[in-house]
């Protein structure tokens, strides 16, 4: 094990390329979330369902594959999964320079997701090796934060290049961008563990626990319904805002979102090493909630601007202490199992909540739908106080 991982030190030469690594993998994958339904009705000819359906087959196959992504990542070593799933994922990104028709580019979407999921499942365990003990909230939130980063990064470089050169240029940089992450990958001095449970497992045949790690299902549950309430703004920001002719703000909105992260993460992060995980996602629960409300009254900028503000700070809080809860609850040999249990539930919210919400703001409209999501996440304050918390309370004493 390396000398760093003995020191409190957390801003230590492989973490900071953990962040890098991670931030450049988000920049890339929310880049592509955003320009390819652009792209498949302008250059391929496609419909919005064809362009939905690209987007839908890369989640599928991620959500599909990422159950079975802690096992993976058991059997073969946190090294070859993470270097190797990185490799391959590197290798379909320049695969889009050569995308000629639909069906290509769906065939790429799903194979493209399979080592998404195995990448983004075992970066967190790796990331893990090299937070100090005594700081593992405040580190996982940092290391979060630049998947949050990637949200604002990815779209903003997608839509700016795509003003001024064409979709190959795009994925060209998109391309290389990557490229850079992978090298950071590489620098991370990665190390597995002992070979003791892999053994066990060789034994035996395959069972639900090689697969599903129970002790992370409830705060899983949690964050299942974290997501649902999320997906409304993930999804439907930007048609609000153009239903109430302010889509030229929307932009601003995701920057607001990642200022406001960023300059909380400091704080909530010792808060929750000093104080316990309760005493920030409480109130960050409440916050969620109360931009949430705030945007379903939206009328002009300033509104939308709050809204961003208060969901930068619930949301953009929440997200990484739920996933520092499910860290941990279990052994550090189960760490890959229980974030591949986490994901598996956190982006089947994303995804069942896009649809759900698409449904309910047919029937109900925005403000109602928003309002909705609100409740919901009061709701699922009240899940986390009666399923988690006392738990969260033992790991911690």
């Amino acid at each position: 094990m390396t000398s760093d991982l003995h020191e409190s030190r957390l801003w230590n030469r492989a973490f900071i390329f953990c962040v890098l690594n991670n931030l450049f993998l988000f920049t890339y994958y929310f880049a592509m979330l955003a320009i390819l339904p652009v792209y498949i009705m302008r250059d391929l000819g496609g419909s919005v369902k064809e362009a939905g359906l690209a987007l839908t087959l890369f989640l599928i196959s991620s959500i599909l594959v990422r159950p079975f992504s802690g096992l993976i990542s058991e059997k073969i070593g946190k090294k070859l999964s993470f270097r190797g799933s990185e490799v391959l994922f590197v290798l379909f990104a320049f695969s889009y320079l050569w995308i000629d028709s639909m069906w290509s580019l769906l065939l790429v979407r799903f194979i493209h997701g399979i080592w998404f999921s195995i990448l983004t499942t075992v970066t967190v365990p790796v990331a893990n090796e090299f937070i100090p003990e005594q700081r593992r909230g405040e580190g996982m939130g940092y290391f979060v934060m630049s998947t949050n980063l990637g949200v604002v990064f990815g779209p903003l470089l997608a839509l700016t290049i795509t003003q001024y050169a064409s979709f190959t240029v795009l994925f060209a940089v998109l391309s290389g961008l990557i490229t850079i992450g992978f090298l950071f990958c590489l620098c991370i001095p990665v190390q597995d563990d002992d070979q003791q449970s892999s053994i066990e497992h060789a034994s035996s045949s395959l069972t639900v626990h090689d697969i599903i790690e129970f002790r992370v299902l409830s705060v899983g549950v949690v964050a299942l319904l974290t997501a649902f309430a999320y997906s409304s703004v993930m999804s439907f920001i930007a048609a609000y805002t153009e239903t109430k002719q302010l889509m030229a703000y929307t932009s601003t909105f995701f920057l607001v979102f990642a200022c406001s992260m960023i300059f909380v993460r400091p704080w909530v992060g010792r808060w929750f090493d000093q104080k316990g995980a309760s005493a920030v996602i409480y109130p960050s629960f409440q916050l969620f909630a109360l931009g949430l409300a705030v945007v379903s009254q939206l009328h002009q900028a300033w509104v939308l601007w709050l809204s961003a503000v208060l969901i930068g700070i619930g949301y953009g809080t929440l997200f990484p202490c739920l996933q520092t809860v499910a860290i941990q609850s279990v052994p550090k040999r189960r760490i890959g199992h229980a974030i591949s249990t986490y994901f598996t539930l956190f982006d089947l919210g994303l995804a069942v909540g896009s649809v759900i919400m698409g449904l309910l703001i047919a029937y109900w409209g925005y403000t109602a739908t928003y309002l909705f999501c609100a409740g919901m996440t009061l709701v699922t304050l009240w899940v986390y106080r009666v399923k988690v918390a006392a738990q969260v309370v033992r790991v911690q004493h």
